[in-house]
């Protein structure tokens, strides 16, 4: 593994031990060169999946790579100052992915990985639910944050 801070090649696992989900192996590293220490994840991967991205009217756009750490980015962008624990969005994110990996498909829609995350932000946080859904839907105007926010607080009373 090479060292994010020299770039040598050559490190040493001081402490391994799975994650709180048990879906990864966190490893502690240290650098055999400049004796700095870093943390890597090591993840089952089932498949190489890849994002097929919508394009103009909804016609499928360009394919690129799926990337769990761009997920992750996103999911913690609407999470941002909410009482929500890192270990939580860990387990969200690992969620989808393991959903996603299991279908049997190796091209996802992207509307498809948004369905998902928008489900499960809606049973974790409404704010960061409406804060995903301003961006996955395309919020122009305040209206539209206004209907969807009081769609959410009419399912929150029944």
């Amino acid at each position: 593994m090479r060292c994010p801070f020299c770039s040598n090649e050559a490190s040493q696992v001081k402490d391994s031990r799975p994650t709180d989900d048990g879906a990864a192996i966190r490893r502690r590293r240290q650098c055999e060169a400049c004796g700095a220490r870093f943390t890597t994840f090591e993840r089952i991967q089932l498949r190489d999946l890849t994002v097929v991205k919508s394009g103009a009217n909804g016609v499928e756009g360009r394919r690129e790579p799926f990337e769990r750490e761009k997920l992750m980015r996103s999911v913690s962008t609407a999470c941002r100052k909410r009482p929500i624990q890192p270990a939580q969005i860990e387990r969200l994110v690992s969620g989808i992915q393991r959903q996603l990996e299991t279908t049997g498909e190796s091209e996802i829609p992207s509307q498809r990985i948004g369905a998902l995350v928008m489900e499960a932000l809606k049973g974790l946080d409404s704010v960061a639910y409406i804060r995903f859904a301003s961006v996955y839907k395309d919020f122009r105007e305040a209206k539209d944050f206004e209907e969807f926010a009081g769609n959410v607080s009419e399912v929150g009373k029944s």
